[in-house]
């Protein structure tokens, strides 16, 4: 059976999007791989196995473009309300948290954001499917 191990991102100023995904989701760099024409780096956290691989290519100037096909990637807290008030903290402007009905029950609570290259994050309540 196959298994997802990472999402590529590409980003423009490698420091920064570190520092974000470091403050915001505790993601630490796993591995970095400097190559003559691009950067390759691992990000993950304790939680799971699944890294967020971002490519700085170094002949890049302006911002990437991210189409009309890309969505969001997703993560998962125990505390949606003190992680919303925590990224406030930071200075990062989260969306207000939205709660999600089917059939009248509770699907989903959660928050979009964005990092510095302006890559949609949706941070989820762990609760139901979304654990």
């Amino acid at each position: 059976m196959a298994k997802a191990i990472h999402t590529m991102i590409r980003v423009l100023n490698e420091d920064a999007s570190v520092n974000f995904y470091k403050q915001v989701f505790g993601l630490e760099v796993a591995d970095r791989y400097d190559f003559d024409s691009f950067t390759l780096v691992y990000l993950r956290n304790p939680e799971a196995d699944f890294e967020i691989e971002l490519t700085i290519n170094k002949d890049q100037k302006e911002a990437y473009t991210h189409g009309d096909g890309y969505g969001h990637v997703a993560f998962t807290v125990d505390d949606l309300d003190g992680e919303h008030a925590r990224i406030k903290a930071l200075g990062i402007e989260p969306r207000d948290i939205v709660e999600f009905k089917r059939d009248g029950d509770l699907m989903a609570r959660f928050f979009f954001l964005q990092d510095p290259d302006g890559y949609k994050i949706e941070v989820l309540q762990r609760h139901g499917r979304y654990q």
